[in-house]
């Protein structure tokens, strides 16, 4: 097998076997903590520039199949896992890991003590760095291109370009318009089997596009720096100043709270996994929750007259979550549609579309 590396920003090297597809890619390290969910992580947009490392030591066992994606295509740069299952076992199984990574042209690296690169990412914060496979070295120009490196235009990268209608499972109850900044297909599930006739649109659609064509706004996932939206920020300040139910997931949440002009703030390292405690402060309740992203909403600056923190992370105490004071819009930053556990949060999803019967004069 040829040999595969890392070389990280500050000129740490971490040496393995190559997998997946051969080549050199530059992107943004990051650590995912989940020991199941490889398939859902390279499908899910909101890792768009960043070279994925799975902490937990077997990754493939039970291959790849074809009903568990959760967009069109891989996005991540690069992949990185301790071992990789050769011979996965499972009956839903159509293709290896490393057969799919080839035929999404996904580097990958395997065989390196991803403890040891997990505990520097901690210490010191995610950092840039270039995976590439032997024959691929880089040179002085690409090692330059990758400390400076920033992921840029993120949401325009990932985002549909037109239009997508899902039906409702069974009779149409309403229909919503799911904004796509880098939407996870489980989003669009979780709708359809409520009664929802899902409409996809791309991430600047106009308020007007929307208003008094829907009953409620969905606000999805994404990848990238929310304070770079700027053109979508001021869409939902605009959308804001209607009635409509809107729910905001992940980027979602922090695009909304930059609407009502709170800031959003990077990471030291992020939060990727599937074991997030989260307290839902008005029920004294906490749940487990899956996470992906690297930048929060920063507590203080929300307006307490215009939107309160419902949720916060038990693990570091920042923003998961708020509600609008007036208005029928709450948003979260962990992901409702994966349900990690029996103590899972797709309630936020009931949630909304009481809000939607509210707002038609249904449910009092």
């Amino acid at each position: 097998m040829k040999k595969a590396y890392l070389l990280l920003a500050d000129g740490t090297l971490f040496e393995g076997t190559a997998v997946g597809y051969e080549g050199q890619s530059i992107g943004e390290v990051v650590f995912n903590t989940g020991m199941a969910g490889y398939q859902e992580v390279l499908t899910d947009p909101s890792y768009y520039g960043q070279v994925v490392t799975m902490t937990y030591p077997l990754v493939g066992n039970y291959g790849i199949n074809f009903e568990d994606y959760e967009s069109r295509k891989s996005w991540v740069s690069g992949f990185i896992m301790r071992e990789m299952c050769e011979y996965p076992s499972n009956w839903r199984c159509k293709v290896t890991l490393d057969e799919y990574l080839k035929a999404q042209k996904v580097v990958g690296l395997a065989g390196i003590d991803t403890r040891r690169l997990t505990r520097k990412l901690r210490g010191e914060g995610v950092m840039n760095g270039v995976i590439y496979t032997e024959g691929f070295e880089p040179d002085e120009q690409t090692i330059a291109e990758m400390k400076a490196y920033v992921v840029k235009d993120a949401v325009k990268t990932v985002t549909c370009d037109e239009n997508i209608v899902y039906p409702a499972d069974g009779e149409t109850k309403y229909r919503i318009a799911l904004f796509d900044y880098g939407v996870k297909y489980n989003i669009e599930r979780e709708l359809c089997k409520r009664g929802c006739e899902v409409t996809v649109v791309p991430a600047y659609t106009k308020p007007e596009d929307v208003v008094g064509k829907y009953d409620g706004v969905m606000l999805s996932n994404g990848p990238g720096d929310p304070a770079e939206n700027v053109e979508i920020v001021a869409n939902l300040k605009e959308l804001l100043k209607s009635d409509m139910p809107i729910f905001g997931i992940c980027l979602g949440h922090q695009l909304l709270a930059l609407a009502i002009d709170a800031k959003t703030t990077k990471l030291k390292y992020g939060h990727r996994g599937v074991n997030h405690p989260v307290k839902d402060i008005d029920a004294d309740r906490t749940y487990i929750t899956s996470q992906n992203h690297g930048y929060a909403v920063v507590g203080e600056s929300v307006d307490p007259q215009i939107a309160r923190v419902r949720y916060v992370n038990l693990n570091d105490g920042t923003v998961e979550g708020l509600e609008h004071i007036d208005r029928p819009v709450f948003t979260v930053q962990y992901h409702p549609e994966v349900c990690p556990g029996p103590m899972d949060t797709s309630y936020l999803f009931d949630k909304f579309i009481e809000n939607i019967e509210k707002s038609k004069g249904g449910a009092q």
